[in-house]
């Protein structure tokens, strides 16, 4: 059984952003309208820490109070468009994703559920993390008469520099989803709504010290584009807590290549040389194998190797089943149309930049270190 940490550890200003608020937010784009007190007993909480958590996302205009409970914004609000604006029906929606795979499909679902609400059209176009690819489905979002694009581009490299010299003439709304960027001789902010992957590192590593663990390394999926941003939350989180330096830290290749095999038997390696205890790892795949190796190697789990993963993607599916960090996929894909619709509807507002946190699920794979 899944149980949601609360983000114990983490300090207590971030404490409330961790899995109630993300929760209550995503309630409330999903419904439209929540009760107090029906959001204290899904969450077992008290009703004042529901209406506390409201207030500071009120606070952020991302949800609007109401008596006994709270609402999706209105037209005037931070993050949504009018409901009922006409002007808004059956206009076109078009998304490009990098992946149709793992992550992004809920972002994708959200997307499209929340387009459906508000009578748009949606279109979706999926890439292979490739420049070229991207202005090319970018070109036939438009050709199939987008108002509005939601995109996840490549933004390293020579596409990223591409990519940025487009966004900073782009004459249709433009909402990055995962991705952040400054374009333009002004460095003008582009509309954008992302997950705050750090702090979810953080969490994770704030819930395997709880445990008592105090070597607590990392395994990367070194190409994927919120890298930096966990290995970050992990070093972060490790100096926080005064933990012991020299644990694991290690970047994975992609796993669909020759090398991948190999790389796992050497992260292993690197745990058992380096007495790691713990281990942050992303993404799910390469959690899951590594655990997998791990036991055929006679290390068990969590005897003797503690383990969260990153995205929650099936983690909960493998076995022993995975502790995860999981990112708000659905709630990313409908913040992001809201955001998309409410500039169609005033162009003139300003830009948004909205982080979500994500959650922590404590299951099987995470307990004390063999010698507490």
């Amino acid at each position: 059984m899944d149980h949601v940490a609360d983000g114990a550890g983490v300090s207590p200003s971030r404490r409330l952003a961790v899995s109630r608020r993300a929760a209550v937010l995503e309630a409330v784009l999903q419904r439209g309208t929540v009760r107090v007190s029906d959001l204290a007993t899904e969450l077992d909480v008290t009703p004042v820490t529901v209406r506390r958590d409201i207030s500071d996302l009120a606070d952020q205009g991302l949800v609007r109070r109401v008596h006994g409970g709270a609402t999706r914004p209105d037209e005037n609000d931070f993050a949504a468009a009018p409901r009922t604006d006409r002007a808004l029906t059956n206009r076109v929606i078009g998304m490009l994703v990098p992946s149709l795979d793992f992550y992004w499909p809920g972002v994708a679902r959200g997307a499209e559920e929340e387009a459906k609400s508000l009578g748009m059209r949606f279109t979706l176009r999926g890439s292979v993390y490739d420049a070229q690819d991207e202005r090319d489905d970018v070109a036939r979002l438009l050709d199939v008469g987008a108002s509005g694009l939601l995109l996840a581009p490549t933004m390293r490299g020579p596409g990223g520099d591409a990519i940025r010299e487009w966004l900073s003439t782009a004459t249709l709304p433009v909402v990055l989803t995962e991705r952040t960027a400054v374009v333009g001789a002004s460095n003008r902010a582009i509309e954008s709504v992302v997950t705050d992957h750090t702090f979810g590192a953080q969490m994770a590593v704030h819930h395997l010290a709880s445990l008592g663990h105090t070597r607590v390394g990392i395994v990367l999926a070194g190409a994927s584009p919120h890298a930096d941003q966990i290995r970050q939350g992990w070093r972060t989180a490790c100096l926080d807590l005064g933990l012991a330096a020299g644990a694991t830290e290690f970047d994975l290749p992609d796993k669909r290549s020759p090398g991948f095999g190999a790389a796992i038997e050497d992260a292993i390696q690197s745990i058992q040389d380096t007495e790691t205890t713990a281990l942050l790892v992303h993404s799910d795949p390469e959690a899951i194998k590594l655990v997998q190796r791990a036991e055929e190697r006679g290390i068990s789990v969590p005897g003797q190797l503690s383990v969260v993963s990153y995205d929650d993607e099936v983690a909960g599916l493998s076995t022993p089943t995975l502790s995860a960090i999981r990112p708000p996929r659905r709630t990313i894909g409908r913040t992001a149309v809201n955001l998309l619709a409410a500039r169609l509807a005033d162009p003139g507002r300003p830009v948004h930049q909205v982080t979500v946190s994500p959650t922590l699920y404590v299951r099987e794979s995470s307990g004390p270190p063999a010698s507490s």
